[in-house]
């Protein structure tokens, strides 16, 4: 029943292609999704407090173009969730470049929005040769992260946060918090499928979900440190921000001037979640990349 539930809701728009489980070292399962019938190798990394489904109105528009590897972070979507596992930007840095190595994934486009942004420019700088070019939308890389969202999400984030009582308030997330929360990081909060928000709150609901959650919203100090590598990646970057998103303007202008000759776009009318507000404009960033 478990099995199904971790694959019914992505075979419900990719009814083709394998969802499997790449096992790391430590025995963390992390699940994937390979799709597409195209010679480059196109690595998807999904944002903050979402999963791989998070590119499903992307990766259709992708499949004669890449193979596709869309995947699950740990302890997120329906990735294992790990007693004592972290989930700090080097943690997650590590499962990434693991996950890309154990299946020896090379000649690739890694590309990544939110978290999933700041971990492929990051672990680009380990897998090194093995990364053809970063296609980084929106990164999570300044303080207050998913608190800047909305007011609602200042208040829910903050309480995750504090040491006394924030495991009780991220076991308390519900569907209409999740949401209020989420579209914050949408111009058009109708770009929030109601399908979709039932499935991160099925997958929110295993045991242990909630640390992970308070870890991930907990550990943004870590995403802004992870700035530091920015300047030792080598491969070609495209940077894209949607013109609503989080970040501010002299935070997107210093991450310009870490990544020397950088492509940059703005989306406009668009927030965080652009592979959810511009489905079409983001497959045609990543097409251009091939």
């Amino acid at each position: 029943m478990l099995r199904f539930r971790q694959m019914s809701y992505t075979r419900s728009w990719s009814p083709s292609g394998d969802i499997e489980y790449a096992a790391l070292a430590g025995g963390t399962r992390l699940r994937y999704l390979k799709t597409g019938s195209g010679s480059t190798r196109l690595v998807l990394v999904h944002t903050v407090r979402t999963q791989l489904d998070h590119f499903q109105f992307v990766i259709p528009r992708l499949l004669n173009a890449f193979t596709v590897y869309a995947v699950d972070l740990p302890g997120m979507g329906w990735s294992d969730i790990t007693p004592g596992a972290g989930y700090t930007e080097p943690d997650l840095r590590r499962a990434l470049v693991e996950f890309a190595t154990t299946l020896d994934l090379a000649d690739m486009i890694l590309a990544g929005e939110s978290i999933g942004a700041t971990l492929a420019l990051t672990a680009a700088t380990e897998l090194e040769a093995r990364v053809r070019r970063i296609v980084a939308f929106n990164p999570y890389d300044y303080p207050q992260g998913v608190a800047r969202a909305n007011r609602v999400a200042s208040i829910y984030i903050g309480g995750a946060r504090l040491p006394a009582i924030g495991a009780l308030v991220t076991r308390m997330e519900n569907k209409p918090v999740l949401g209020v929360v989420l579209r914050g990081g949408l111009v058009d909060g109708r770009k929030l499928p109601n399908h979709y928000l039932t499935e991160l709150r099925s997958a929110g609901r295993r045991r242990g979900y909630a640390h992970v959650a308070r870890e991930v919203y907990g550990n943004v100090d870590s995403m802004v440190a992870a700035r530091a590598h920015y300047s030792r990646v080598d491969a070609p970057v495209t940077l894209v921000y949607g013109d609503h998103d989080w970040s501010r303007t002299a935070e997107r202008e210093a991450n310009l001037a870490l990544l020397r000759g950088a492509r940059s776009i703005v989306l406009p009318e668009t927030g965080h979640f652009a592979a959810l507000e511009q489905p079409d404009r983001v497959a045609e960033i990543l097409l251009e990349a091939r």
